[in-house]
């Protein structure tokens, strides 16, 4: 399990302590502020602690939901719009907006890490949304992982999140015309 240094102060109740757990071999820095009861933490537990407002998106949520069997070579999350930076060559941020942000936020068990993530309904609208942004080969890929979950889909939350931006009507076109 995977700590920040301020949650360990509370469990070893000064810096001194946690130190000797380090060199005893209790604890393992996995980088600045993190620490782990285990050698090495998985990444995503790692991305988790250091960002708990992220929510996996894009490359990262269609692997995970196993729509592509294409294994991502970053991390992508999405943030609030006005967050600060992310300097890191794993993680591509996703800026948005904060009354999109929640929508469709679920969390899943991927690789035995529970991790933030949109759902299948909001990565159907972000498919959509990002479509002339994916190689086509890509996107198609992703179109017919959807149409083999169709059953799995709630078209109530697909037209209840589309409703909240503002390509509403393309979006909610493109899914009939496309997936359904």
């Amino acid at each position: 399990m995977i700590q920040t240094h301020k949650e360990l102060e509370k469990q070893y109740k000064s810096d001194y302590q946690i130190k000797k757990a380090i060199a005893d071999g209790k604890l393992f820095k996995i980088e600045k502020g993190l620490y782990s009861d285990e050698r090495f933490a998985h990444p995503l537990e790692v991305i988790g602690k250091k960002y708990p407002h992220a929510i996996f998106t894009m490359d990262s949520a269609f692997y995970f939901h196993g729509l592509t069997d294409v294994i991502p070579d970053k991390n992508y999350i999405a943030v609030k719009r006005d967050s600060a930076k992310i300097v890191s060559s794993n993680i591509v941020q996703v800026f948005v907006l904060e009354k999109l942000l929640g929508v469709g936020k679920t969390t899943i068990i991927f690789d035995g890490v529970e991790i933030n993530i949109y759902n299948k309904e909001r990565m159907l609208i972000e498919l959509v949304r990002n479509k002339k942004r994916m190689a086509f080969d890509y996107y198609k890929e992703i179109v017919n992982s959807y149409r083999k979950k169709i059953n799995e889909l709630s078209v109530q939350d697909i037209e209840e999140y589309s409703r909240k931006f503002d390509t509403e009507d393309y979006i909610f076109r493109t899914i009939q015309e496309e997936i359904f």
